[in-house]
């Protein structure tokens, strides 16, 4: 019997060698790269291109979204004063699990997750609410997980080191980059 068909919402390339890993032994692992939320377009490039890496290394086929970061900003502009966790958080995880179910759904998949669960900064919780979500709206099943525990996140970290992969130091919005004294307007020096 073939195994079902899943879309995997990847946001990194050193979380996605660890998460696929686990998703291939029960599932037909498609990855699908939607990150609007990276900025600036060199950072996105890179992750990109470790994202193929990624796919390569591990035999998956990777679907890329187009890069459009100005919509995303006009999504999560009212929420940019928001803290790490917070508001503005959850309305990036909308932005990002809505397209994978749309895509999921569209391509006949029978489901789609994400791996941002492995991240100890992401909340595992909200993801899966707001992934449940959209898989009833779209008529595709979200496979909930929280892929940082069994010490997934550590797990990671080591694959990314004998993979050689990049390993970013923030989310990828420059809201989750800015100063400790700056405003979510005046990112860290190293991104002008």
């Amino acid at each position: 019997m073939p195994k079902p068909r899943l879309l995997v919402h990847i946001c990194c390339a050193p979380d996605a060698a660890y998460v696929i890993g686990l998703l291939r032994e029960n599932y037909d692992v498609t990855g699908f790269f939607s990150n609007p939320n990276i900025q600036p377009a060199e950072e996105y490039e890179r992750r990109l291109e470790e994202a193929r890496k990624v796919a390569a290394i591990l035999g998956v086929r990777l679907i890329e979204d187009g890069y459009d970061p100005s919509r995303w900003m006009r999504v999560t502009h009212k929420f940019r004063h928001e803290p790490e966790k917070g508001r503005r958080c959850d309305v990036c995880y909308a932005f990002r699990l809505e397209r994978t179910a749309r895509t999921a759904s569209g391509l006949g998949f029978d489901g789609f997750t994400t791996i941002m669960s492995l991240s100890p900064w992401k909340k595992a919780a909200a993801l899966n609410r707001i992934g449940k979500m959209f898989g009833r709206r779209h008529g595709v099943e979200f496979l909930e997980a929280d892929f940082k525990k069994k010490d997934g996140f550590r797990k990671s970290v080591a694959l990314s080191k004998d993979l050689n992969l990049y390993r970013q130091d923030y989310c990828g919005c420059l809201y989750s980059r800015r100063g400790d004294k700056g405003t979510p307007d005046e990112p860290k020096k190293a991104l002008r």
